[in-house]
């Protein structure tokens, strides 16, 4: 059988050695944070028996005009669109078999590190499934200037031009400025939030050291992750999702944690500016550890994650997107 084996070293005969440890360290872990942004509340159970399909109707502002009336002619009529947008709710999970035999020899409990592993994969895998929304947005600006005040901005989900530069405080005042004028709602009462690896907010981070990053209104909401506040924004770090994945790369892929750098050197990375209203996730499971039923005269054990989730960016029009993501072409 495939899996956690007491006759293989590396799949568990290292549990029990001469003078072994009694602490079971875990190796390195990535930090998740996109599915922190999707927005879940009007999906949660509604999904139940209603087909593997979630839909959703967006009502956007009608068109605007001059509504002075005429005293001896009719009130002006009209009429507003609506937009829908639909999510597919698949299921998800990955599973750990084990051996009698190990449970029986090992020192540890086999059953902690597996389902400590399983509950870190399915974070990742689902953290994935919400940046892959993400990404979905129209709206892509690139910077070939640290201290450009305005951005190249395409609206069809791919970058044009290259970029050439990190992110920096005067980018983002233009990017933030962009936001606005396009009427995009803040994510809270007062701030945006932005979502990044490291390397994309190096130098913005250095910029930031020398101002305050927070206020004491500021510090009333802190998402995971959170690095820093600046002109209305709030940044967030992650790695899990990999470097790069420019509009050209055919290797990015962030459910294997493979990355494909900007060809830049040194313009820094990706970063999503966003506001309120981004992807929804529809949840009929949300993501548990389950046991298998043993087999083999109980034998064979083990131990599986699974969810029945979706994912979907809210806003596909162009002129109700939230979602604005620092990128390049190559």
């Amino acid at each position: 059988m495939a899996g956690q084996l007491w006759s293989v070293n590396s799949l568990g005969g290292f549990y029990a050695s001469f003078n072994l440890s009694k602490e079971l360290r875990m190796g390195v872990r990535a930090t998740s944070k996109f599915r922190q942004f999707a927005d879940v509340k009007d999906a949660w159970g509604k999904v139940t028996r209603t087909g593997q399909t979630f839909t959703w109707d967006t009502v956007p502002m009608m068109s605007r005009a001059s509504r002075a009336l005429t005293e001896t002619n009719t009130v002006p009529q009209g009429n507003h669109t609506v937009l829908q947008g639909t999510l597919t709710v698949n299921e998800r999970g990955f599973s750990v078999p084990y051996s009698e035999m190990l449970e029986s020899m090992a020192m540890f409990s086999v059953k902690q590190p597996i389902m400590k592993v399983l509950k870190y994969d399915a974070m990742c895998d689902l953290d994935c499934l919400a940046h892959q929304q993400f990404n979905k947005t129209p709206l892509r600006v690139v910077s070939t200037s640290s201290a450009d005040t305005a951005f190249t901005l395409t609206t069809n989900s791919v970058a044009t031009a290259t970029n050439t530069t990190l992110l920096s405080k005067i980018n983002v005042r233009a990017i933030v400025d962009g936001m606005k004028s396009r009427n995009i709602p803040y994510y809270n009462a007062s701030d945006y939030y932005a979502i990044a690896r490291p390397a994309g907010l190096r130098l913005l981070k250095s910029d930031m050291e020398s101002i305050h990053q927070y206020t004491e209104t500021g510090l009333t909401m802190v998402m995971n992750g959170e690095v820093g506040r600046y002109n209305d924004t709030r940044f967030v770090e992650q790695t899990v999702i990999p470097t790069g994945g420019a509009a050209d790369t055919t290797t990015f892929d962030p459910f294997t944690d493979t990355g494909d750098a900007w060809n830049t050197s040194g313009a820094g990375d990706w970063v999503f500016f966003f506001g309120n209203d981004t992807v929804c996730e529809a949840v009929h499971t949300p993501e548990e550890i389950r046991a298998k039923i043993p087999d083999d005269y109980g034998r064979s054990k083990g131990i599986a994650w699974y969810a029945l989730v979706g994912y979907g960016i809210t806003h596909t029009d162009v002129t109700q997107a939230r979602i604005i993501k620092f990128d390049s072409a190559v």
